[in-house]
């Protein structure tokens, strides 16, 4: 089987060489190992810095490097170009995870072996075995729990206890079933990316992961927040109930 991962990056020269390194190191040994084929799709958004350069460098290391370079920012848009240029090859296995390594590559490994049993697999933060390296603000968690999760449940009926968590994988066929459809550009992608396997009937199973908390978080204040729920209530607006 061969995995594509997609990993968006704005301004991340300072963390995806680290993160990079590690993975290419670690999947370069399921390969020789012959677990997997795979693949690291970098798509820069709207970078300002030298991540450009950094990837680069490691892209004359390993042919398994694909780099996108967008002018555009937001998540949503540089995930949702990752997967589609993962589509234009044999990939048996597409899916995304943060620049930052909070997933370790043997953690993302973790999806893979799942993933054969589902349409869709989700690294999840909160499920009870999951692993906080560094807990997390409590803040966050609470807020997540007590105001986002409900909200998400009551717009689109998900009930998945880590929405965001970034680290997510899915067959082939369900990429290639949503990924027209998929119109979020930064603020609660993950939401739509889920809602359209729930919409289509696609199983996608959420899994405790182990998880290292990094500085720099790219959601961290209160006008992002704000974003974030104006986000999910115009795409409630955009996508049809069942």
């Amino acid at each position: 089987m061969k995995i594509s991962i997609t990993i968006p990056a704005h301004n991340e020269q300072d963390r995806i060489g680290r993160t990079l390194e590690h993975y290419i190191k670690y999947f370069n040994d399921k390969k020789k190992a012959g677990a997997c084929d795979y693949e690291l799709v970098i798509v820069l958004n709207a970078c300002t810095d030298n991540t450009l350069g950094v990837v680069k460098r490691a892209q004359k290391d390993s042919k398994a490097v694909h780099i996108l370079d967008l002018p555009q920012g937001g998540k949503g848009l540089a995930v949702v170009a990752g997967f589609k240029d993962a589509l234009t090859r044999n990939n048996d296995y597409i899916g995304f995870v943060d620049a930052d390594m909070a997933t370790k590559p043997e953690a993302f490994y973790d999806l893979v072996e799942k993933i054969p049993q589902h349409h869709g697999i989700i690294a999840s933060r909160y499920m009870k075995g999951a692993q906080l390296h560094v807990p997390r603000p409590l803040f966050k968690r609470w807020g997540t729990r007590l105001i986002y999760e409900p909200f998400v449940w009551l717009l689109f009926g998900l009930s998945y206890k880590d929405l965001q968590c970034g680290a997510k994988l899915f067959q082939r066929k369900v990429i290639e079933t949503i990924i027209s459809k998929c119109t979020v550009k930064r603020w609660a992608f993950d939401v739509e990316i889920l809602y359209l396997c729930r919409k289509n009937k696609f199983i996608v199973k959420e899994t405790p992961t182990k998880w290292h908390d990094q500085a720099g978080s790219k959601l961290s204040t209160v006008k992002d927040g704000i974003r974030m729920f104006t986000s999910l209530i115009k795409l409630r607006l955009k996508h049809p109930l069942f």
